[in-house]
C-alpha cells in the first residue's frame, strides 16, 4: 500500500512553518524555488512547509525533502569539525545527530517516514 508525501511527513510539521510558508507565498514567493532554496540551506522544516504547498509530484517532493536532511547533515559534520578544532575536544553529539539526518534522508528517499522526529 503506497501512502502520499502528505499523509507520511505532514504530521512531522509544526503549524508554524506552514504559517511562514503561506505568508512568504502571499508575499509572492513560488512555493517549488523556496522549497530548494531551504533545502540546500539545510532546512527541512521549511523545505517541507513548501513542499506540501507545491504540484510537484511525491519523487521530485521526497528527493527536496531528503536533500533538506543531507544538507543539514553536512553543515552539522563540518561545524563539529569547527568546534572540535575550535575547542580541541570532539563533539560526538552533533555528529550522531547528523548521522541521524543522512539516516533520514534516506528513509525519505524510500518513501517510509522518518522514525524520530529531528
Amino acid at each position: 500500500m503506497s501512502h502520499t508525501f502528505e499523509s507520511v511527513y505532514s504530521p512531522l510539521l509544526k503549524a508554524v512553518f506552514t504559517e511562514q510558508a503561506r505568508e512568504q507565498i502571499a508575499r509572492g514567493a513560488e512555493a517549488d524555488p523556496a522549497a530548494r532554496m531551504y533545502a540546500e540551506l539545510g532546512k527541512p522544516d521549511f523545505t517541507l512547509a513548501f513542499l506540501l504547498l507545491s504540484e510537484h509530484t511525491d519523487e521530485e517532493k521526497r528527493e527536496v525533502f531528503a536533500r533538506a536532511y543531507e544538507r543539514r547533515a553536512t553543515l552539522s559534520a563540518e561545524k563539529a569539525v569547527q568546534y572540535s578544532a575550535q575547542f580541541h575536544r570532539p563533539f560526538p553529539l552533533i555528529k550522531l545527530e547528523a548521522r541521524k539526518d543522512q539516516l533520514a534522508a534516506q528513509a525519505i528517499r524510500q518513501g517510509q517516514p522518518i522514525l524520530e522526529k529531528h
